[in-house]
């Protein structure tokens, strides 16, 4: 990458968007630094949100929030609040990389408005086990963690 592109991608606001309930499982063992730094690699962090349903510990929203994450604890499914959240800041050209950590296919819509906008895309797995094909292949990147 030349002198020019690195600058870019330094410069580049990424929103970060994770689904708790699909991401934070014990036989994924996800750590949230990790996947703060994989979003990291693409950008500055503009926006850094877990979300979480009511069901979530007092000890699960601490440990997001401790790790620079503003939490969204939702009744019910979180999936429509964080796809809502993640094509807004999007179309309102608040970011220039859209990561979404899930294994969901819920979010390929999002992730595909998203493009269409000339936003770029990152799908990250929890792990090979908890990879949805069909995200990857809506994303124009794509990180499974037990990789990293």
């Amino acid at each position: 990458m030349d002198l020019l592109g690195a600058l870019r991608e330094d410069e580049a606001r990424v929103g970060l968007f994770v689904d708790g309930p699909n991401v934070l499982r014990s036989e994924f063992d996800v750590d949230l630094d990790d996947v703060r730094a994989v979003a990291g690699e693409h950008g500055r962090l503009a926006i850094a949100r877990l979300y979480l349903d009511e069901h979530a510990t007092p000890s699960l929203i601490q440990a997001g929030e401790a790790r620079g994450f503003e939490v969204v604890t939702t009744s019910g499914d979180v999936d429509v609040r964080l796809a809502v959240d993640a094509t807004a800041a999007a179309i309102d050209d608040r970011i220039d990389v859209l990561a979404v950590a899930s294994r969901d296919t819920d979010f390929k819509p999002a992730l595909e408005s998203a493009a269409e906008r000339g936003v770029r895309t990152l799908a990250i797995a929890p792990g090979e086990h908890g990879r949805s094909d069909a995200l990857r292949n809506a994303a124009q990147d794509a990180v499974t963690l037990e990789d990293v």
